[in-house]
């Protein structure tokens, strides 16, 4: 044995058992399965460290006599304890933040949620005690609110269109313009869609112009179907043309085609606000007579994340009988939250009581005074009142900031990082521009606007306030 490796065996020595390890004051009280789990991997990185020179013998004793590592170990325990998905404080401005769960669900889905969270009533008539179809009830509320003679509701917006290309299209062609042949998030590419639910691609057009008898030109005996495709996160200015969603239904009526739109964020609004003006709105889409529309639940109507079809019965009734069906349904939370969700749609005011809404039609002068109301507050910190610009996000309403008003404050991503640490409760993401961290006052609640500013001074500095 060399001199090194016989130094590094007496050094290894110092590590204590497991046994004694986990008997530190520190670590006593945590859950024994994760406790050995992060406690192997501590000693094994320390042991590595010796073994590879880099931990000497008063190093070793420093971690384990002084209760270093010991505390290092518990740190680790507490931090994958935190549950991941806990609420958050959104003053980024991007009220549909992906990243943050796109829409917050209203007060009413979210009671739903807890109602239901037990047994509930997900494919059972209560009346007769016969089974029935879990999406009934959610169903007959989007075909009361839109006109459409069917509906369906599958786990998110690209399975929605998976499902009625495979439904109506499966080992058929379908025609669509290179000009919507988009991707969206994670990569996932139209052309892969159509791939996947067993169709055809035939593609016509430009990228920046297609017509209608570039549609017309390419429906053959194998056609089953017409797809438009809303472009979600980008928009072609200029020297532009797509058919609008009618001619392309008159068109399929000709021939016996169908037509499949695929909305995107679903604008569910009869009389939409100025801020949303430009996106196309569900209920044009169910009077063009498309046979089957789909879009987002948790984008521009402000629910649960969920995938919407809707159109003529029949169509939808071949959708729900693919097999894909049952790999794409939803949950009994979900549903839950959505039949929440449209019933303020039917009974109630959704610019008030779906938090999407409300924060996408804030007036800037409303923002402005709720600026200095949280400016006033953070003196201490030269917080300083800015116009800004906030967004809808995850595509909706895409290359269209609204005015908006937010509070500066001087740090950059000091500052930002403190407000968002992973043991912060809760954790608040911001902006950072021109190093300073900006608060967007378009997506703060009423609620987390009165925990705030106690928030920020607690963590950047270090003063107790009164948090949530």
């Amino acid at each position: 044995m060399s001199v090194s490796e016989h130094e590094h065996g007496s050094v290894l020595r110092l590590i204590p058992s497991m046994d004694a390890f986990l008997d530190s004051a520190p670590l006593r009280s945590l859950p024994r399965a994760l406790l050995l789990s992060v406690a192997r991997r501590h000693l094994a990185e320390v042991r590595d460290a010796v073994r590879a020179g880099a931990l000497d013998e008063a190093a070793v004793r420093a971690l384990f006599d002084g209760g270093a590592a010991a505390q290092a170990v518990a740190r680790d325990c507490e931090a994958a304890r935190r549950p991941r998905h806990r609420r958050v404080i959104n003053a980024t401005g991007i009220v549909l933040h992906t990243g943050l769960g796109r829409a917050p669900l209203p007060a009413a889905a979210q009671r739903a949620i807890v109602d239901a969270a037990g047994y509930a009533v997900v494919e059972l008539d209560p009346s007769s005690g016969q089974r029935n179809q879990r999406e009934e009830t959610v169903a007959e509320l989007l075909c009361h609110l839109t006109g459409a003679t069917g509906a369906l509701v599958v786990n998110n917006n690209a399975a929605a269109t998976t499902l009625a290309l495979a439904g109506l299209a499966e080992g058929r062609e379908v025609v669509v313009s290179r000009g919507q042949l988009v991707e969206i998030g994670g990569g996932f590419r139209m052309p892969d869609v159509m791939a996947q639910a067993g169709c055809r691609m035939v593609e016509v057009g430009t990228t920046n112009r297609t017509h209608l008898r570039d549609f017309e030109a390419a429906i053959t005996d194998a056609t089953a179907a017409l797809l438009q495709v809303h472009p979600s996160n980008f928009r072609m200015l200029g020297f532009v043309e797509q058919p609008g969603r009618a001619e392309l239904v008159q068109l399929g009526r000709r021939h016996q085609v169908a037509v499949i739109d695929d909305l995107g964020s679903g604008l569910l609004l009869a009389e939409p606000p100025a801020a949303l003006e430009h996106e196309p709105r569900v209920l044009d889409a169910v009077a063009d007579g498309a046979a089957l529309l789909c879009f987002s639940g948790d984008k521009l109507l402000g629910g649960p994340q969920c995938g919407i079809l809707l159109g003529e019965r029949e169509a939808v009734v071949r959708a729900r009988s693919h097999p894909l069906y049952r790999a794409f349904r939803c949950d009994k939370l979900t549903l839950a939250a959505l039949e929440a969700t449209l019933r303020i749609y039917r009974d109630g005011d959704p610019l008030v009581e779906v938090p999407t809404l409300a924060m996408l039609t804030h007036a800037p002068d409303e923002l402005r005074a709720r600026a200095a109301t949280l400016a006033g507050q953070l003196t201490a910190l030269q917080a300083t009142v800015v116009p800004t610009e906030s967004f809808a996000g995850s595509g909706a309403n895409p290359a269209r900031p609204l005015p908006s008003f937010g509070v500066a404050l001087p740090g950059g991503e000091r500052v930002v990082a403190r407000l968002r640490a992973p043991g912060s409760r809760p954790a608040v993401f911001a902006r950072v521009e021109r190093d300073q961290v900006l608060l967007d006052l378009r997506t703060l609640s009423g609620e987390d606007l009165q925990a705030l500013a106690a928030l920020i001074l607690e963590r950047v500095l270090g003063k107790k306030g009164d948090g949530p």
